[in-house]
């Protein structure tokens, strides 16, 4: 079973500030890190792979510098791993993205299943994924949260709101998983000098056969015009003290002084 991870590198969540002019994120100097759901999901390509044999690659789309999820990829213990760089990929949205990850899909062509992260912690439109498999014209399960492989099928729970579903899909397919699915491993020494000797690839658009109407800015139909952050209110914080009636009845004045109720 050969299985496809697509992993993003984002900034850490925690660094993250903005440009007070432009008001674009400034990436500069700001840490980045693997997507969370991502590294979900390459926990979970792994444990398909030791409960049902086969191999895992790694991909990723970036600048030179997004080889670092890569590199951390390969240390959990994928098998190999592409990244796709070019800067006629710059500035893309999801749709001029997804194109050229379906491309490199196609590149390594005969896998079976292919998992994304859920979405991406810097944009979190959670689309992606349906991208790939549309450009693919192969099926996508989302919001999985559990995932079996019987007989060439997916059988797929998704983690909906207020209740499970359960998908079956015939393979080849693609998932995209939440964080619940599983707690991804740590890297060990000995996987991280594994890692030192295992396949990495770089493409890129041209390799790809893109078309390069479809990558880019000039591929993408879509852009944000300002990220801005909200605007900060001084709030006023009260304790309240005693058993669970006083409690309730302090609450409730509150609630009745402002008018809320």
């Amino acid at each position: 079973m050969k299985t496809l991870v697509f992993v993003k590198q984002v900034p850490d969540t925690d660094d993250v500030k903005l440009d007070p002019k432009t008001g674009n994120i400034m990436r500069e100097g700001v840490q980045s890190v693997i997507n969370p759901f991502d590294a979900n999901g390459v926990e979970t390509a792994l444990q398909l792979k030791e409960k049902y044999g086969g191999s895992v690659i790694a991909i990723s789309m970036g600048p030179p510098q997004a080889d670092d999820v890569l590199k951390k990829s390969l240390a959990m213990g994928c098998d190999e791993s592409v990244l796709i760089s070019d800067r006629a990929l710059g500035g893309a949205d999801t749709l001029a993205t997804g194109y050229p990850l379906a491309k490199a899909a196609e590149k390594i062509g005969d896998y079976d299943l292919i998992i994304c992260g859920r979405h991406a912690t810097d944009a979190e439109t959670a689309q992606t994924g349906p991208i790939i498999a549309a450009f693919l014209g192969i099926p996508h399960v989302t919001l999985v949260d559990k995932v079996e492989i019987e007989d060439g099928w997916a059988v797929c729970r998704r983690m909906l709101p207020d209740r499970y579903e359960t998908v079956k899909v015939k393979l080849p397919a693609l998932i995209t998983v939440c964080a619940e699915i599983n707690s991804p491993r740590y890297p060990t020494p000995m996987n991280i000098m594994k890692a030192l000797k295992k396949p990495r690839a770089v493409w890129n658009a041209e390799e790809l056969g893109c078309d390069p109407s479809m990558i880019g800015i000039p591929g993408s139909p879509s852009s944000n015009k300002k990220i801005f952050e909200p605007p900060k209110r001084n709030t006023d914080t009260r304790f309240f003290e005693g058993d669970t009636e006083a409690l309730a009845r302090a609450i409730v004045d509150a609630l009745e002084a402002e008018k809320l109720i």
